[in-house]
């Protein structure tokens, strides 16, 4: 499947990079690269490798609309992350080089900037401190590790049924491109390194914000783009959804392993990333999280487990619904059903975790719970949810 979207001119030039040891056994020599805006590559002396047209994704990133590589049966196309904005952080003016050139000190960068032929829409990557450990339009080395980290714990792109959007590759810009685009800052300065993510995605479809195409305001498209023509490819495209983001929901439960001390308890858990903008969805129904760098483990004591499990439930539950909510009102508005949306709900749950071992459907009188598990297998630990009054 060819995906769509706006498109983005992108120069690649050679790059150290640091590769995911998950992907060592692959060869990946193309991917040694930084994809850089016509603008931000004005700024360097060679030729470029290669000049590609990808498409936008999110506020700093870009697909390519074909796909590269096939992963647990799923196609992924590559997403690099950090090839620059072309909005200003501070207004809704665009960021060109107009206003680029008159935050830099430097005086080759606004040269050269100058006599750059414009484009009907410049990215830029500028120094501003942004996010704590980013660049705006950029990304960061520490959110950039702490996104590799997280995909060398899954298998390919599973951790425990948790889907993920793996990391590739962390590729750095050449050092001196590096310190002139640090010079574009307009009250503080990122005095890290800059790098770019170089990560494999199932599509760009969001959940509900930061893309063009999203479940939330384009169930229909979605539901055409990935041909769900029948009653039948609706309700596994469902089943999928379902099954994929309670992993999300229950995280924390799936990656449970005892502290060192063994009086604590530690787990993945999510830090300024949300379901409704750093997922996406995938032509089968599964969901993937693709922005990794908010995910860490933190670490409870054993009193605090069911609190946590609960309260990363609740982190997410309200776009998981709406998300579903909208993929099934479009369902029954092309095919019809009879069912009200409680007893679907109900049914969808039953199915999409027939199978899971962490997150269990429980039918207790007129009520549906989730009885979330751990891998420890405490049972003390178990956390019983409330999913369906009817």
């Amino acid at each position: 499947m060819r995906l769509s979207g706006l498109p983005v001119t992108l120069h690649s030039y050679p790059a150290e990079t640091i590769a995911s040891a998950r992907f060592h056994e692959f060869p990946l020599p193309q991917l040694d690269r930084v994809y850089l805006p016509s603008l931000v590559a004005a700024l360097l002396d060679a030729p470029p490798l290669s000049t590609q047209e990808f498409i936008e994704d999110d506020n700093r990133g870009a697909i390519l609309p074909d796909p590269i590589a096939t992963l647990d049966d799923v196609p992924f196309y590559l997403s690099v992350k950090g090839i620059g904005s072309a909005v200003d952080p501070f207004s809704s003016a665009r960021l060109d080089r107009e206003l680029a050139a008159s935050l830099s000190d430097d005086a080759t960068l606004r040269e050269r900037f100058g006599r750059t032929q414009a484009q009907e829409t410049d990215r830029m990557i500028t120094g501003e401190l942004w996010l704590r450990g980013s660049p705006y339009g950029g990304q960061g080395l520490e959110h950039a590790r702490t996104a590799l980290r997280v995909s060398e714990r899954a298998d390919l792109t599973s951790i425990a049924g948790f889907l993920i959007a793996p990391v590739v590759k962390i590729a750095f810009l050449p050092a001196p491109l590096q310190e002139q685009l640090r010079s574009i800052y307009w009250y503080r300065k990122f005095r890290g390194r800059i790098v770019q993510e170089l990560r494999l995605v199932p599509s760009n479809v969001r959940i509900y914000f930061h893309s063009r195409s999203t479940v939330g305001n384009g169930a229909r498209a979605l539901f055409d783009a990935f041909g769900l023509d029948s009653p039948a490819k609706a309700r596994r495209f469902e089943i999928q959804f379902v099954r994929s983001t309670v992993a999300m929901l229950t995280l924390f439960a799936r990656t449970l392993a005892r502290g060192p001390e063994g009086t604590s308890y530690h787990g993945l858990d999510f830090h300024d990333v949300w379901l409704d903008k750093d997922a996406v969805i995938a032509p089968n129904g599964s969901t993937y999280f693709v922005d990794l760098e908010g995910i860490d483990e933190v670490s409870v004591g054993a009193s605090g487990v069911p609190e946590k499990i609960e309260d990363q439930i609740y982190r997410s539950l309200y776009e998981f619904m709406f998300a579903y909510e909208q993929l099934d009102l479009e369902r029954r508005r092309r095919f019809g059903d009879p069912a009200n949306r409680r007893e679907q709900f109900e049914s969808i749950v039953l199915e999409a975790l027939r199978e899971d071992p962490f997150a269990r459907p429980l039918l207790e009188g007129r009520s549906l719970f989730l009885e979330v598990r751990n891998p420890l297998r405490e049972e003390s630990l178990y956390t019983r949810f409330p999913l369906v009054d009817r």
